[in-house]
């Protein structure tokens, strides 16, 4: 072979990454002037391996950081009272002992131990920002705030009814008189019918409704009642308290 042959260097050769392996922009090369300080590389040899130890170190240094991601995350639980449990897989439903239905729109209500069946219709807000009740000319219906959940979600349903009237009882007449474990059923628009079980029946003073308790809590489907009850102090003022009903969906048919 020619010495000018023998005398050359072979060819050098920059491995490709490895597919997977995500780059950024190259950087731009240096200057040739001068002897290059890399180091040639056979053909035939690719600097492979040393790419793999790169990528199996890498795996391991990933793997440890998310373990002590965990590790701080257990002791942030233990601290706050945070519950990783909350952590499970999306496609699997969270474990509940009580049924949850879909939305629908109530349009019955019924309270056998009062002997009450009534319709439902729709209210709102009221000017004041307080919730709307049925007009006088229909008291023998029940209001449902149609701006919280419907019966069988998660969350309280409200129902708002008259008392009385000036002619006499009203639907609501004897909400107090309930007593815990007593049913009452909601007929929905979707042809089901959600069961659910008086918790109690408590009075408040109307300046002193716990407002969290009645309206804020979403831990299960629940059932609110509500009419007015203790004192008449007249005019626009009405009745001193508010009689509310508590009550757990415990079934649907």
């Amino acid at each position: 072979m020619p010495e000018s042959v023998v005398g050359k260097q072979p060819a050098q050769v920059v491995a490709a990454p490895l597919p997977g392996v995500v780059t950024g922009p190259l950087p731009t090369p240096p200057s040739q002037a001068g002897r290059s300080r890399r180091k040639p590389v056979h053909p035939g040899r690719p600097r492979r391996r040393r790419r793999r130890r790169t990528l199996g170190i890498g795996w391991i240094a990933l793997v440890m950081f998310f373990i002590g991601l965990f590790a701080v995350g257990m002791g942030l639980g233990v601290a706050t009272g945070f519950d990783l449990g909350m952590f499970r897989d999306p496609d699997q439903p969270p474990p509940r002992e009580f049924p949850v239905l879909d939305p629908s729109r109530p349009q019955r209500l019924a309270i056998p131990d009062l002997r009450v069946d009534a319709p439902v219709l729709e209210v709102g807000r009221a000017g004041d920002g307080s919730v709307e009740v049925p007009p006088l000319k229909r008291h023998n219906e029940v209001g449902w705030f149609d701006g919280g959940p419907t019966p069988g979600q998660f969350g309280p349903a409200l129902f708002v009814g008259h008392a009385d009237t000036r002619t006499g009882p009203s639907v609501f007449h004897d909400l107090g008189r309930l007593k815990p474990g007593q049913p009452i059923e909601v007929r929905r628009a979707d042809g089901t019918v959600a069961v659910f079980e008086v918790n109690s029946v408590e009075h408040y003073d109307k300046d002193r409704l716990p407002v969290h308790r009645v309206y804020g809590d979403y831990s299960r489907p629940s059932l609110r009642l509500m009419t007015c009850g203790g004192k008449w102090l007249g005019g626009d003022q009405g009745y001193s308290d508010n009689v509310v009903v508590y009550a757990s969906l415990v079934d649907s048919r």
